[in-house]
Parts: structure tokens; sequence; C-alpha cells
């Protein structure tokens, strides 16, 4: 499977050294689409990749699926065009805070027969969800997300303190670079009106953990998640990278487990 990334930052990086740099089987990163191609010519030569600064172009190479490794205005600017043209995986979930958003894409994906993944991030338990779900049998989905204090606020505190209690569409607008893992439970479960949302700032730890909490029909479940942090950029759990490698696999199995 050839692989194009738009983005270079640290989950970019990750990917080109566990896919291309480690020769992993049947994927390879071949095109990589960056506002200055000066500035990371080097990934070229490090990564065997070919460098894109202008999307049409990036967009006409042989790829048969596009990940976004940028941010959300990129993924709201670009998301459209290459939902048209190729297969996509969006790791920048915030775009789809908004509902029109998520209309448009899927529109454009029905019309161009073309499939938007979206990796499970720094959480896991989306297939209990979905298959909870099927029926409209979910009844309630709360998530408990506790962070270090530093990443979410500026004040200074030596005791843990609840900075946002609300529903899940609120949570993404107030902390949108902190609040992707409910953006995907949502759209899992029970949506983003439904979904419920504690977030903890913390200053005696030093990563994210996510507690999730579901009812329904099923019965109930409750789940912890103590994400180590990835090296190379402590403000991304380890998991939420390695979950685009996971979902990159699993999209090139014939045997699928799960779901």
């Amino acid at each position: 499977m050839n692989i194009g990334i738009i983005g270079a930052g640290a989950i970019a990086n990750v990917m080109l050294e566990r896919v291309n740099h480690d020769a992993h089987e049947n994927l390879k990163i071949t095109n990589v689409l960056v506002r200055d191609k000066e500035k990371y010519q080097h990934l070229e030569k490090d990564f065997d990749v070919q460098l894109h600064a202008d999307l049409d172009a990036f967009l006409a190479s042989d790829m048969d699926i596009v990940v976004e490794a940028a941010n959300v205005e990129v993924a709201k600017s670009v998301l459209p065009q290459v939902l048209g043209e190729k297969d996509a995986m969006l790791i920048s979930v915030g775009a789809l805070a908004e509902g029109k958003f998520v209309a448009q894409l899927m529109q454009i994906a029905k019309k161009h027969d073309t499939t938007l993944h979206l990796p499970s991030g720094a959480i896991g338990g989306l297939d209990l969800l979905q298959n909870a779900q099927a029926y409209g049998e979910l009844e309630s989905v709360k998530l408990t997300s506790r962070k270090p204090a530093a990443s979410l606020t500026y004040e200074t505190t030596e005791a843990e303190k609840a900075v946002f209690e609300g529903k899940a569409i609120d949570a993404i607008k107030h902390f949108p670079k902190n609040m992707n893992v409910a953006v995907i439970l949502a759209m899992a479960g029970i949506g983003m009106e439904r979904t419920q949302v504690l977030l903890i700032a913390d200053p005696r730890t030093d990563r994210n953990t996510h507690h999730i909490e579901v009812k329904g029909a099923f019965g109930k479940a409750s789940f912890t998640i103590e994400n180590n942090p990835l090296p190379e950029n402590p403000k991304t759990s380890y998991l939420a990278a390695i979950s685009i490698l996971g979902t990159l696999e699993r999209i090139n199995r014939n045997f699928v487990i799960g779901g």
C-alpha cells in the first residue's frame, strides 16, 4: 500500500521511521505534502519519499491512501479535495466537531466512492460503542480525561481541578487541541450532544489518562487507558501515534479481527 502524508511533524516522523526506515511489510510512504520543501528536503534522502508543496501535484501521485497529520486548520482546508480523489485518514479529528463539515465530507465520499478512516487515537473500545449503538441502544457515554495541568491551564495549581464538564461538542470548542478523544468517542457512540465529558487538570501527573463509562441495553462497561507520552512529542500520546499504523495495517489485511 502506497501512503501519502500531509504534514511533517512528530506523528509524520514516527510514521516515516516505523514504515519506511524499518521497512514495514506491505506499507510504504511515498509522498509527503509540506508547506516548505526546502525546510524538509532531508526527508527525501532519509526516507526515500517525494516532497510536494502543491496539493494538486501531491494528489496526482501514485497513492492508495492519504494520511492527514497536520492540524485542524489544514485538515478543514484540504480534506474535501483529498477525499474527492483518494481514500483518506484523518488524525486531527477535531475538524469533525462541526456537523456541517461532517455532512460535506460524507457527501463527497459517497459521490466519489472514497473512504475516510478515523483511527481510535489515544483511546480504545470503539468497537464496543459501535456495536452497542448499532440499533440505537446506547443510553449514556461519559469520558473523564485527566491531563497534566500545564497542558490545560496557565494557572499554577497544587491540586487537581476540573477545567470542563459538559457536552463533547462544547469540550472540543473550549479545548480544540486536547479533546480529539471526545470527538472520536462521540462519533462512535451517541453523538456530540449526548456524550458527557469531564476534563481534569492534574499537576501531579505527567501523562494523559482517559476513563470511559458506557451504559446501554447490552449492559455496562468501563475502562481506563493510561497513556505514555510519545518521546518525539510529549504532548502526543504514544497510543495515538501507533493507532495510525495499526489502522493502516488493518486496511491492508484480508483477515480482519473485531469491529
